[in-house]
């Protein structure tokens, strides 16, 4: 496996696509970093618009060249029950066009907002609604007209959950298959405790017309089982991923696993269910996640530890059959003890080093904190896996009497009680073959810790551009100051925040540029809610108070 240097190239005289940010960047240039021609994106800022009172945009929707963007209406801070949602309208000039407001009430029944999605450039609203006399929930889709962006009047039925309450009403999953054909809504149904959970399974096509539907019941008691995720393939077979624990507790206990991970599979219109139990022998599976390729089987990659602790020593890729229940290109490998040490001081380094020296397993380095966040399936038949350590920490606040910018902490003052330390670090990606074998793992790294914010503005965005993978995320300026120390990673909380552009080549090599200066732009971006909307584009999307604007990113690969 090959680690590759991560270098920070930063421009210093912008073309006129960055106005906004030149005399930010020019800053840099007089410290002596690289030239503006190598930063490979140019960034057009749309017109700045002022929202309604109250509300937030949740989501970004890319169509063609338009997209949309869905906003909550709050009232005193809180979500009125979903009622009130807008979905906003803009075109590739990034002006809004048009704004309305998503009349989410059937027959003078009130319902409720679920989620907005497009399927074969068709936009649906699904929404939901609770008939306390009957003791159901029931959601329902409605097509979304693309011009007006008025809602078909004709509600299907998408699935029913019998409820316990008002506030114990159920709550439904759907999944789209890698090619939008199919769609798989699935909820929960009653069981006794202490016995298998039961699930609705209902598949249908891109026009919500059902294909298939099956109540399931799982071969697994509940205490001992987890579900983590489902899939649906494009012939309609349901894939769900779980965890089997050895007790109740469902601890993950240090020396060896006591749990195992497993795939069921719902073929044949649900009517064939089979099992694929997923084991590393005396090693703990940290994570794990799966993908339906082209040819219907089964990619599955993920995360391994010696300690059982929630960190992560390398990683793990093989391939299933689900006809034929062969497991193949089955390929696992640790992460090298540089790519691991990376960033520590001399200190930890030497004694990782120690410990890899004596075969002390318990002492050796390994990375702590990283969730899996997408496995995405190349055309060649390999596969690229995204990981960001991320963790939450909670902290007593009596002695802290400031918590940043941003309306992190407006009050200011000496706390009695407990603060939310919400971090979100490096990324990590690693590039697999289509043979299974681990060509090479590289890290981005970066600093995110905000304070009782929920990580509003952290986190990232990613675009696959031909060969090459960009990420966005606000960073902290002084990373791109010539006289940085290598080990030194400063911290974005608000302060000297700027958005930072990765870029991940094929042979794995990482080069990261300062792209903007959120306060030259006038905003701040919330890497979260940016989406890739064509082959080498991105809608940023920025705020600051009630005002909010949207940028076109275009890659120059």
């Amino acid at each position: 496996m090959k680690v590759y240097p991560f270098l920070y190239r930063t421009p210093g005289a912008l073309s006129t696509s960055f106005l906004l940010s030149t005399l930010f960047l020019i800053l840099f240039s007089i410290q002596g970093l690289a030239q503006a021609d190598i930063v490979p994106a140019r960034i057009d800022w749309g017109p700045e618009f002022e929202e309604p009172n109250n509300s937030f945009i949740s989501k970004v929707i890319p169509a063609g060249k338009n997209f949309y963007a869905i906003r909550h209406k709050m009232k005193s801070g809180i979500i009125a029950g979903n009622r009130k949602v807008f979905i906003e309208k803009f075109n590739e000039n990034m002006d809004l066009v048009k704004s309305q407001d998503i009349n989410l009430s059937y027959k003078n029944k009130q319902l409720n907002f679920e989620d907005m999605i497009i399927i074969n450039n068709n936009l649906f609203l699904l929404s939901s609604f609770h008939n306390k006399a009957k003791k159901k929930n029931y959601l329902f889709s409605q097509m979304i007209n693309m011009r007006t962006l008025n809602a078909g009047r004709t509600l299907k039925k998408l699935g029913e959950i019998e409820t316990k309450g008002i506030n114990r009403t159920g709550s439904f999953g759907i999944n789209i298959s890698r090619d939008s054909s199919k769609v798989l809504i699935y909820n929960e149904l009653p069981y006794k405790k202490g016995k298998p959970e039961r699930f609705s399974l209902k598949v249908y096509n891109d026009n919500f017309d059902e294909v298939w539907s099956r109540n399931i019941r799982l071969p697994y008691n509940d205490d001992k089982f987890a579900v983590e995720e489902y899939r649906v393939d494009k012939d309609g077979n349901v894939y769900m991923l779980g965890v089997i624990y050895e007790d109740k507790s469902r601890r993950r206990r240090r020396g060896r696993p006591t749990y195992q991970y497993v795939i069921l599979a719902y073929t044949a219109d649900g009517g064939d269910a089979e099992r694929y139990k997923i084991d590393l022998r005396d090693k703990f599976i940290t994570d794990l996640t799966f993908r339906v390729a082209d040819d219907g089987n089964l990619v599955c990659s993920g995360f391994f530890s010696e300690k059982g602790n929630y960190s992560i020593k390398g990683t793990y890729f093989f391939r299933l059959d689900p006809t034929s229940k062969e497991i193949y290109n089955r390929n696992l490998k640790e992460f090298n003890f540089e790519f691991v040490t990376d960033f520590m001081s001399d200190r930890k380094k030497e004694k990782a080093r120690k410990a890899k020296r004596e075969g002390d397993t318990r002492k050796e380095a390994e990375l702590y904190s990283y969730s899996l966040d997408r496995l995405v399936l190349r055309n060649d038949g390999g596969a690229l896996l995204i990981a960001e350590q991320y963790f939450v920490q909670q902290r007593d606040n009596s002695f802290n009497n400031f918590n940043g910018p941003f309306g992190f902490n407006n009050f200011n003052q000496v706390g009695t009680g407990i603060d939310f330390h919400y971090h979100y670090n490096d990324i990590i990606i690693v590039n697999i073959r289509p043979d299974g074998e681990i060509e090479w793992a590289s890290r981005i790294p970066k600093r995110q810790e905000t304070v009782n914010d929920g990580g509003y503005y952290s986190s990232y965005s990613m675009s696959i551009v031909r060969d090459k993978i960009f990420f966005v995320f606000n960073d902290n300026a002084r990373n791109y100051q010539s006289n940085r120390r290598a080990e030194r990673i400063y911290n974005f909380n608000g302060n000297r925040s700027i958005i930072a552009l990765a870029a991940v080549s094929r042979d794995g090599s990482v080069e990261t540029y300062p792209l903007f200066s959120n306060r030259e732009a006038g905003t701040l971006t919330r890497p979260k809610i940016c989406k890739q909307t064509g082959r080498s584009k991105m809608v940023i999307y920025g705020e600051r108070g009630r005002r909010y604007r949207f940028a076109n990113l275009e890659f120059i690969n």
